[in-house]
């Protein structure tokens, strides 16, 4: 078997010879990610609060080795910027829904 390209915006550095899909097709990205969320209403400080943790978690170089290990690449990030990867990936595949013309029964 032989890989044809991985579906980041990026080379994957793990395997940094892999070509990326968008390289063959430009804008083409397809990446999986999981984001730690709280209720609306959520005090603002108890959110940082949570941000900071997560991300020093992120930056411990065990956790980091297990991420890296089981293909991961974590990205730290600020509640807002979540907030706009949600809005993004929602906007981008509300469009390909809408453009496959994919209904739910």
């Amino acid at each position: 078997m032989r890989a044809l390209g991985v579906t980041s915006a990026e080379r994957w550095p793990l395997v940094p010879d892999i070509p990326t899909i968008a390289e063959a097709v430009p804008g083409y990205e397809v990446s999986i990610w999981y984001g730690l969320v709280a209720p609306r209403g959520t005090p603002a400080e108890i959110v940082v609060t949570l941000n900071a943790a997560v991300n020093a978690g992120l930056a411990n170089p065990e956790i980091l080795a297990r991420f890296t290990e089981a293909g991961g690449l974590p990205m730290p990030m600020t509640a807002s910027e979540l907030g706009k990867l949600i809005a993004d990936e929602t906007e981008k595949w509300h469009k390909v829904v809408e453009f496959a013309g994919i209904s739910i029964n």
